[in-house]
């Protein structure tokens, strides 16, 4: 195959970007998105060229790196799947195709394609996890759930924290996000103990991250690649109500 990609290419977050022509053939069909990247950038390389930065790492579909506008969707046109995961034989011969960085003012571009997302990580750190002290906590499988709220659980603690709902509001909102983490652990027992304390924290920070509001159009659950459904959306307004009455 042969394509002529767009690529967004930015040397830092203060940096004036555009988009550069890249024309590639010798593309497989059975190669993932990431793979032509790295094909691309080995081209690069050998002309004396700066090669292409990306966010990558695991490659499977399970960590979230993988962080590409492809012609205007987020990981591309295939739905329920990562960049990584993305085959190239989703496009045609002589295809031209656009590729750039998610855009949201909480994830600055570092260089190229690859954004600064350490804002989930702050608004994890505060309250998207369960304290115990060690030795006392009753054995996990001890505890008995019933099976549709495992499978619930199970269900929101699937995001991956790709950011590809952020990418996808036009808003920038990231509480599918969040609402996903909170989620998971206000339908375990194990998170009831810090129910009120995790949902306010969060929700806290990701306005300081300055994140914008849910615009209820739905694309956050069109763009994931792990299909996290709305409903956890509604399930953190509830949470949030919850908390402000037992406060």
């Amino acid at each position: 195959m042969k394509l002529q990609l767009k690529i967004w290419r930015q040397n830092g977050p203060s940096a004036p970007g555009g988009f550069k022509d890249y024309p590639i053939d010798n593309v497989s069909p059975d190669m993932s998105f990431l793979e032509m990247l790295d094909v691309l950038n080995v081209e690069l390389v050998k002309k004396g060229e700066t090669p292409v930065e990306f966010d990558h790492d695991c490659r499977e579909g399970i960590c979230g790196s993988c962080s590409l506008m492809i012609n205007g969707n987020a990981h591309g046109p295939e739905t329920g799947t990562a960049t990584c995961q993305l085959h190239m034989r989703k496009f045609k011969d002589g295809d031209t195709v656009v590729v750039e960085p998610w855009r949201a003012k909480a994830f600055p571009v570092i260089k190229d394609l690859a954004t600064d997302r350490t804002a989930f990580d702050r608004i994890m750190a505060a309250g998207g996890f369960v304290s115990v002290n060690t030795g006392n906590a009753p054995e996990a499988n001890s505890i008995l759930i019933g099976h549709d709220t495992a499978e619930s659980a199970m269900d929101s603690a699937a995001c991956i924290g790709c950011g590809a709902c952020v990418a996808a509001c036009k808003n920038s909102s990231a509480m599918l996000f969040v609402s996903a983490k909170v989620s998971h652990l206000a339908q375990l027992p194990q998170g009831h103990p810090e129910r009120a304390k995790r949902v306010r924290g969060m929700v806290t920070q990701m306005d300081k991250e300055g994140f914008g509001n849910c615009s209820n159009t739905g694309a956050c659950e069109a763009a994931c690649p792990k299909e996290i459904k709305l409903e956890n959306i509604a399930r953190l307004n509830r949470e949030m109500m919850r908390a402000a009455f037992t406060e």
